[in-house]
């Protein structure tokens, strides 16, 4: 009997630390940052400010020695994951980064997060639309596996008395 209230007490005593296990960062993703969105970085001069941001790819441009991704940024989930929702825009911003990063791999909508510093701000027309977008000088490029979308399909019990007891 008292083995038993020994387990259970360890279980719940171990619960939080085994959950708070599965919403960590990976461990490039890990720090602390400046919390700032990119639509408030755009507004204010917050250059040198350490952030991790992250949302969808709009665009990717290899140049010679670089490549930078124009983003639509999204809030980042406990693990730093980009949320899906779509209508959750927190602004756009610029990453670039050192190295050639492929754009059939790097496509439109995939989800990244980046840390790093803003160093800057660049103008860019969406449209017909001015837009200063933060840039963001990226130690970080992460690339995060594709969602996959699963369709759920209930089914009611054949007979309505089922499960009433």
């Amino acid at each position: 009997m008292k083995t038993t209230r020994m387990i259970r007490w360890a279980a719940l005593a171990l619960a939080p630390t085994l959950l708070a296990a599965c919403a960590t960062q990976p461990k490039p993703l890990q720090g602390e940052f400046a919390q700032i969105s990119p639509r408030d970085a755009a507004s204010t001069d917050r250059a040198g400010a350490m952030v991790r941001w992250g949302g969808r790819i709009v665009q990717v441009e290899p140049k010679p020695n670089r490549t930078c991704f124009e983003m639509i940024s999204t809030r980042l989930t406990a693990s730093g994951r980009p949320y899906w929702a779509t209508d959750d825009v927190g602004g756009r911003f610029i990453a670039c980064r050192d190295g050639f990063y492929d754009p059939a791999l790097f496509e439109k909508n995939r989800e990244v997060t980046f840390t790093g510093r803003i160093d800057g701000y660049e103008s860019r027309r969406i449209g017909e639309y001015d837009y200063r977008f933060p840039r963001v000088a990226a130690d970080v490029v992460y690339l995060w596996p594709v969602r996959e979308r699963v369709d759920v399909v209930t089914r009611p019990a054949p007979w309505p008395w089922w499960g009433w007891w």
